[in-house]
């Protein structure tokens, strides 16, 4: 989802960066800690839940606690005319964790976990079945260089416009 403007202004900022410092943290504790009321951070909290700023408690999980150590990504060329039943099919496979729709040579960009490559064959497979999928590309992931990381932007927005 793109958005034209930031939902997230400087104070939900320093409320979020005090969560990923202490993510047990209370709303209290955290009010102290920032030195605002506790009914300014749970506002802000229930804010930016409301207009989807924050995503779900199993962004944090790991595949590989789950089981599922192998990461891949398979780029996809998708029959235009069937672009949307192309997607609920991928979205109804479990190992599909993400999907981005794409420029360039693939149609869409789709990250999934497997437990090993013989069950990564049978998920690629199973896409291909899947109406509207042409074509697929697989590149195993050997690691994870960087992971997903925001807590650098927060800092940014944490600081202030002046800062950006």
């Amino acid at each position: 989802m793109m958005h034209s403007m930031s939902l997230i202004d400087p104070l939900d900022a320093r409320i979020l960066l005090a969560l990923d410092d202490d993510p047990d943290a209370t709303t209290l504790a955290v009010s102290r800690t920032l030195g605002v009321s506790r009914n300014t951070v749970q506002a802000r909290l229930k804010r930016m839940a409301r207009v989807s700023a924050l995503r779900d408690f199993g962004q944090r999980v790991d595949p590989a606690a789950l089981g599922y150590p192998l990461v891949a990504f398979i780029s996809l060329e998708i029959s235009q005319s069937l672009g949307d039943a192309a997607a609920e099919g991928l979205i109804a496979l479990p190992e599909v964790v993400e999907i981005h729709s794409t420029s360039g040579d693939a149609d869409m960009l789709v990250k999934v976990v497997a437990r090993d490559t013989t069950h990564l064959y049978r998920v690629t497979n199973d896409m291909l079945v899947i109406p509207g999928v042409k074509r697929s590309s697989t590149s195993i992931s050997l690691a994870e260089v960087l992971p997903t990381r925001l807590r650098t932007l927060l800092e940014v927005v944490a600081a202030g416009p002046q800062h950006a």
